[in-house]
């Protein structure tokens, strides 16, 4: 355990964390809902601090982030717990329920980072809640900060802004989940809320953060064609070049709703093009959906398949190499 920051005490030994938007009011010997903050004695503690449930070296691509250092690899790391409660959660194993974890400090996780040669960036916090595990991602994102490695954050953004700006100006890339653009759905299906979600995409944005972000199509819940305009809209009032992921829903957890079908997909595909200049398809495999297009002449500039990832079309910088137009590719 570690003491939990943005924490404040309460009467009778009670707490109230500051963390996310909930802000639980924990009584002694027991959790907020993120299961992991937890109050001893009148005093909130960050229980899974430096415990890791998985570790892998993925590629960055199956973050997903596909404009930043494409075809190299991450280590990724991931605890126990999470502040919201997706009735799909395809992660429930670790986020909903207890995992067999390992302790795995700071020093150490930077090290093993290093380790794994020119091909791997740096660090990304992901599979459960990374902000629940807010302060080990602090202490280790200012360390691999100092030794040149890059942190990527994949989270569902439910933060409040004071704690989200400290951790920020160590954080490279963002993977944000918008679960969907419809406050009824946040409250009914994830137990919590659209708009803090938002502010964070807009405060990592402003920041000058590398930004992409994810939605999980469901059929029949979050896919009607007025969705997925309002939320291609709104992003690109913040920037037609922020990356959008529409990843296909498979039945899991607690929600037994068929596959989001192809056609659903590819629909809502061209409805955000009309908006973004970069949409992907996740999860499914789709003629187009995965590769990078030039937004001005429609070359290829990124080719993703079973064979690798191929920088094809553009420069070190990220220009198209037929228009010229500067990209927001980080190669």
């Amino acid at each position: 355990m570690k003491l939990a920051l943005y924490a404040e005490p309460l009467s009778d030994d009670k707490v109230q964390c500051h963390l996310c938007p909930h802000g639980c009011r924990i009584s002694p010997g027991q959790s907020g809902i993120c299961r992991v903050r937890v109050n001893k004695e009148g005093t909130l503690y960050a229980a899974n601090y430096a415990q890791v449930s998985s570790l892998a070296l993925d590629p960055i691509e199956k973050k997903p982030l596909y404009h930043f250092y494409p075809g190299k690899d991450i280590l990724s790391l991931g605890t126990v717990g999470c502040n919201l409660k997706c009735s799909f959660c395809q992660n429930y194993g670790i986020s909903q329920e207890d995992a067999h974890t390992r302790k795995l400090g700071p020093e150490q996780a930077v090290r093993l980072a290093k380790e794994q040669g020119p091909s791997c960036i740096g660090l990304a916090y992901t599979y459960s809640e990374p902000l629940m595990w807010y302060e080990y991602v602090l202490d280790t994102a200012r360390q691999a900060k100092a030794a040149g490695l890059k942190n990527v954050l994949v989270t569902n953004g439910f933060i409040q802004p004071e704690p989200f700006k400290e951790l920020l100006p160590f954080i490279d890339a963002m993977n944000i989940d918008i679960k969907s653009f419809q406050e009824d759905y946040y409250r009914r299906i994830c137990a919590g809320k659209l708009a803090p979600v938002l502010e964070t995409v807009e405060n990592a944005v402003a920041a000058g953060c590398h930004v992409e972000i994810t939605t999980l199509v469901v059929p029949g819940l979050n896919d009607s064609p007025a969705e997925i305009k309002a939320l291609a809209g709104w992003i690109a009032e913040l920037s037609p070049t922020i990356p959008l992921h529409l990843s296909r829903y498979f039945p899991q957890y607690k929600m037994d709703l068929p596959p989001t079908p192809l056609q659903t997909l590819k629909q809502a595909l061209n409805i955000s093009r009309e908006k973004l200049n970069y949409v992907y398809i996740g999860n499914a495999a789709a003629d187009g959906g995965r590769d990078t297009y030039c937004p001005s002449c429609g070359a290829i500039l990124i080719r993703r398949s079973s064979l690798g990832i191929q920088v094809m079309g553009c420069t070190e910088d990220g220009t198209c190499q037929h228009c010229q137009t500067k990209t927001n590719l980080i190669i």
